[in-house]
């Protein structure tokens, strides 16, 4: 195919898919790359509906992507935030055994973020008081490197940083059919045909769906969660001084409702995670037949059920009960009352889940893949690059995952060449 509009098309314009445009135009100046964005806006799904927490990356497996992506990426976006002029705040964070049987999950996490490389302290009673005097628990982990920014405003420096080196934004523009030629992508919108070297599969929600309208078989289905979230009136905002999580269940990829000050003073609190009944779900109220419908037909949706159902009557339970929501932050906040706390917007987590049920748990790319044997039976290399799974901590992690996905776009564009 003679003649490319672009070089590289990027689908997705949140936090992800403009830092892989940043990282494509710094790494290969001259490269042409355009970044399409279903909605109006950049930034209007996961990095705008989140609680703007930097992680440490003292959760995650040692090794793992997430492991080493956030710990250096929280770095970085403090540093990138500090430079842009985008508010942020290093505040560290408290994580609190509320009693004596978490204790043992709160000492393995000591010791994981330790392997990850991470500054933590164990903390006693005494040692809670000192950081938050108005939280309960028998025993703290304080972890120094977290912090807090405005995501959306880092993900719109991003493509303002993009689009000043040559990128194009083109907002407004939903994918709706992929060709996957051997000498590049066609890409179709409601708007124009674009042809690509390589197209970079950055849709969150909808990344299982833009690879299957590629041709691609991802092996997983993103199953929505929304996580619902109050925040503090503000005069009981003082109850909270910095962030505070419990102790995270090993069996499941969310860390329970937290207690979040974010850049503006606001206090959110959540979020639980309760199935939606859309993709983009995030109220009750908001159900697409066609989204449930796939998520139904999915083997690994019923497979969650059977596992992980008791944790789900508890999240259904708090999502629609505001008295046990309130009851389940008192473990942490005793002092706070159901009067203490208003609705705020939601946000709905893209997560990846296997056919066997597993939910992925850490960052998940396919397609092209620069280490891996040349596709023999094809007899040329895949154009597409995709992220399948970047959930949080992505926004956290997303300049060492942009510059990760960009290698493999520019990997996969040479590859022809």
């Amino acid at each position: 195919m003679v003649g490319y509009d672009f070089d590289v098309l990027v689908v997705g314009g949140g936090i992800v898919g403009l830092s892989t445009a940043y990282a494509l135009v710094r790494e290969r100046p001259g490269v042409s790359v355009g970044v399409l964005e279903k909605e109006d806006f950049l930034a209007s799904h996961q990095t705008g509906r989140n609680s703007g927490v930097i992680h440490s990356g003292v959760y995650y497996r040692p090794g793992s992507f997430k492991a080493r992506f956030a710990v250096g990426g929280a770095a970085e976006m403090v540093e990138f935030c500090r430079e842009h002029g985008i508010a942020h705040e290093v505040t560290g964070k408290l994580i609190v055994a509320v009693d004596r049987e978490e204790l043992p999950r709160l000492h393995a996490l000591a010791r994981r973020g330790r392997e990850n490389g991470i500054p933590v302290r164990e903390l006693d009673r005494a040692g809670i008081a000192e950081h938050e005097p108005h939280v309960a628990g028998v025993a703290g982990l304080h972890v120094g490197t977290t912090g807090i920014c405005d995501f959306p405003a880092v993900a719109r420096r991003l493509g303002a940083l993009a689009e000043a080196a040559g990128a194009r934004l083109r907002p407004a523009e939903e994918v709706l059919r992929v060709d996957h030629r051997p000498d590049g992508v066609v890409v179709g919108t409601r708007r124009a045909e674009l042809r690509a070297g390589v197209l970079v599969n950055c849709a969150g929600l909808h990344s299982d769906r833009v690879a299957r309208l590629a041709g691609d078989d991802p092996g997983v289905r993103i199953v929505p969660f929304r996580g619902e979230y109050y925040e503090l009136v503000p005069e009981r905002r003082g109850l909270v001084r910095g962030l505070v999580y419990p102790v995270p269940d090993p069996a499941f990829p969310f860390l329970g409702v937290h207690l979040t000050r974010g850049v503006h003073g606001d206090v959110h609190v959540g979020p639980n995670a309760v199935p939606a009944l859309a993709l983009e779900g995030y109220d009750r109220r908001t159900v697409r037949l066609r989204d449930v419908a796939a998520t139904a037909a999915f083997p690994g949706t019923w497979r969650i059920v059977g596992r992980h159902w008791r944790y789900e009557v508890g999240e259904l339970h708090r999502s629609l009960s505001k008295r046990a929501f309130t009851a389940a932050v008192r473990r942490l906040l005793p002092e706070v009352a159901t009067e203490d706390l208003v609705s705020a917007p939601a946000g709905v987590r893209a997560q990846a889940v296997a056919r066997d049920g597993t939910l992925l748990d850490d960052f998940a790319f396919a397609g092209f893949d620069p280490e891996a044997k040349p596709d023999t039976a094809s007899g040329r290399p895949s154009r597409l690059v995709h992220v399948l799974n970047a959930p949080s901590p992505a926004a956290t992690a997303s300049l060492p995952i942009g510059r990760e996905v960009a290698r493999r776009a520019l990997a996969a564009l040479d590859a022809e060449r």
